[in-house]
């Protein structure tokens, strides 16, 4: 099985359990209702973007439904918790491209959204013999990166939230779901 489509989601849950808390933040990226098994970071070639909503119109109740997911869950009052997911596109989608998931505490939104496109796409550029120097920063790479013309595209998506102020379980999650 190749997936032929992937889409991008989010979501936030508070609970007094932590299970609770996880499936709150599954409904609220609109996945609660599916069998999700977790894969590791390959883009399949072609694979064909498509939005939230038009994924969450594809999903079955109950279906096993694959996904590249990033979680992070508290209990601490005010702890700064991110789930973010990367994605680096080749140019030739011929090629296989590359998603990365990134979990934090204290880190700021959008710090841990670049650094998981940061981590997408460096996997990629190293898999396509593209030369850069580690050790500059994202924003100089990513120039790098897209100037070689290997790689078309590098985004991220990413949830943050501030631990619940009572002491509740608060779960973020980002998700790259695939359709078949």
């Amino acid at each position: 099985m190749v997936p032929a489509k992937i889409f991008f989601t989010k979501g936030v849950g508070v609970s007094r359990d932590k299970l609770a808390s996880f499936e709150a933040a599954l409904r609220g990226a609109g996945i609660e209702k599916c069998n999700l098994v977790s894969v590791s970071s390959i883009l399949p070639p072609n694979c064909k973007i498509i939005t939230k909503e038009e994924g969450l119109k594809e999903l079955k109740a109950g279906a096993i439904t694959f996904c590249v997911m990033a979680r992070q869950e508290t209990q601490e009052p005010n702890r700064l918790i991110c789930a973010a997911i990367g994605l680096a596109v080749p140019k030739d989608r011929n090629n296989y491209g590359y998603l990365s998931e990134h979990h934090s505490f204290g880190e700021k939104a959008e710090k841990a959204g670049e650094y998981a496109e940061d981590l997408a796409a460096t996997m990629l550029a190293t898999t396509l013999g593209v030369e850069f120097d580690s050790n500059l920063a994202w924003e100089e790479r990513e120039q790098v990166y897209k100037a070689s013309g290997y790689i078309f595209k590098t985004t991220n998506t990413v949830q943050s939230a501030e631990g619940n102020k009572e002491g509740l379980w608060t779960t973020v999650v980002s998700a790259a779901v695939f359709i078949e």
